[in-house]
């Protein structure tokens, strides 16, 4: 792994691109759950079997496809507005404005873009929630990605023609660690917001990751201490 003075010479990145949950807010918080909850409501419903079945075929999705939402396009033939739809439909009006986090992101330089598995809509909601959504020069959601998920590298492909980003001067931060194996691969530097979960922490001591953070404040706290 990359000592951060080597791999982040803020005045050489033109862009920073950031995944969206347990990622702009730390996954302690189980923000990501409600989307969970929810998801496992669709799929109880469209199999017609309880949660706890549900949950289970959540799961194999997800690890087979990269997303529950691909597995049953794939499997279901869903359409998969519906079910984006009515998983990011949530409740965020108990979250609140992150001063800190706003300052963190405004110092620095360049263009920031959000990078998600997850809509547009669910971007907004979550960017406006924690005031930071001036921040963010582009949101590249599934739906721009033909429905196809991070890691594949077609995501990456769609996301670099609609931003037009030069990859040799860009960051990406996630907290899917197998997620950066295509970014570092393109050339960005890339960030692993650790996590105990599995399937968060798989391929986490590859090299393609180059640096490691408790959580995103922390990283860019100590992005604001190497400029100092």
């Amino acid at each position: 792994m990359t000592a951060i003075t080597a791999a982040f010479p803020t005045e050489m990145i033109g862009d920073w691109i950031f995944d969206l949950d347990n990622t702009i807010y730390p996954a302690k918080i189980n923000l990501f759950h409600r989307v969970s909850l929810r998801i496992t409501e669709f799929v109880a419903s469209h199999y017609n079997v309880p949660a706890n079945d549900a949950r289970d075929i959540q799961k194999d999705l997800f690890q087979r496809y990269g997303t529950t939402m691909r597995g049953m396009m794939s499997e279901e033939n869903i359409d998969p507005d519906v079910y984006l739809n009515y998983v990011h439909d949530i409740d965020v009006s108990d979250l609140n404005h992150d001063s800190e986090l706003d300052g963190l992101i405004s110092s620095l330089p360049g263009l920031k873009h959000i990078f998600t598995n997850g809509t547009v809509r669910h971007a907004e909601n979550i960017l406006s929630a924690y005031g930071v959504r001036h921040h963010f020069d582009q949101i590249f959601d599934i739906v721009a990605a033909n429905y196809i998920p991070k890691p594949d590298p077609h995501a990456f492909d769609c996301f670099l023609n609609q931003t037009g980003i030069d990859p040799n001067g860009a960051v990406m931060i996630e907290d899917m660690a197998a997620n950066l194996r295509p970014a570092a691969a393109l050339g960005m530097r890339t960030v692993w917001l650790v996590s105990d979960i599995e399937w968060a922490s798989r391929d986490s001591d590859e090299p393609f990751v180059h640096y490691k953070a408790d959580d995103l404040k922390v990283f860019l706290r100590s992005l604001v201490q190497l400029d100092c």
